[in-house]
């Protein structure tokens, strides 16, 4: 099990701020959709540069032109790369054939899939890395949490890892863990707290914890 730390409202100076609190404890970074619009591909480059132990993640959230855009994420150093469980198969197969080329990963995120069971069934059999629940930010403003999506999609999901995003805190992280997901992503539950080192290195326990049950 892996920790993955999600960067979304920062730049990329506030970012390599935050990852060098934190870097001992998490696994993988997130360049979260925000910052990718707001600085573009270079705020992977510049954190893989700056960080080169860590996994980063590029967060695309990739709709179309599934190849091209995983083509371009590899190349700024990304190892792993978002793609919509929403889209279509094509751009799916697509994404995961230029993925092997380039020797990186395809995370499908299932934000706003409405049949997920179905959904994760289908993704599954298309050969991505991992399939990841997420409860987007204005669900969880009204009180909406991925664990019951976590565990739907751990029942039916047979080749792919799993992965489980939305609103995951230090207090939370252990109902989170007992589904044994393979990757936690943690964004606000980290970045917010005041002391985000400690907050890292409390959840990374957890985290080790669960992988040896």
């Amino acid at each position: 099990m892996e920790l993955q730390l999600a960067l979304d409202l920062v730049n990329i100076s506030e970012a390599k701020e935050v990852v060098q609190e934190v870097q001992e404890y998490i696994d993988i970074v997130e360049i979260g959709t925000p910052v990718v619009i707001n600085e573009g591909l270079k705020a992977v480059k510049e954190i893989k540069e700056a960080f080169p132990s860590l996994k980063v993640l590029a967060d695309l959230k990739i709709m179309d032109a599934g190849a091209y855009e995983v083509m371009k994420a590899s190349e700024a150093g990304a190892s792993i790369i978002t793609i919509l469980g929403a889209t279509d198969d094509s751009t799916i197969k697509g994404a995961v054939e230029e993925a092997k080329k380039q020797g990186t990963q395809i995370l499908v995120d299932m934000i706003n899939v409405k049949n997920l069971e179905q959904r994760a069934k289908e993704v599954d059999a298309l050969g991505v890395d991992y399939i990841c629940v997420h409860t987007g930010y204005d669900l969880q403003a009204v009180g909406e949490t991925p664990f019951e999506q976590l565990q739907t999609i751990k029942r039916v999901v047979k080749n792919a890892k799993t992965a489980v995003a939305g609103g995951i805190k230090l207090n939370t992280l252990p109902e989170v863990v007992q589904s044994q997901p393979d990757l936690v992503i943690v964004g606000g539950g980290i970045t917010s707290e005041k002391d985000k080192r400690n907050v890292a290195e409390e959840m990374k326990k957890v985290v080790k914890q669960a992988t040896l049950v």
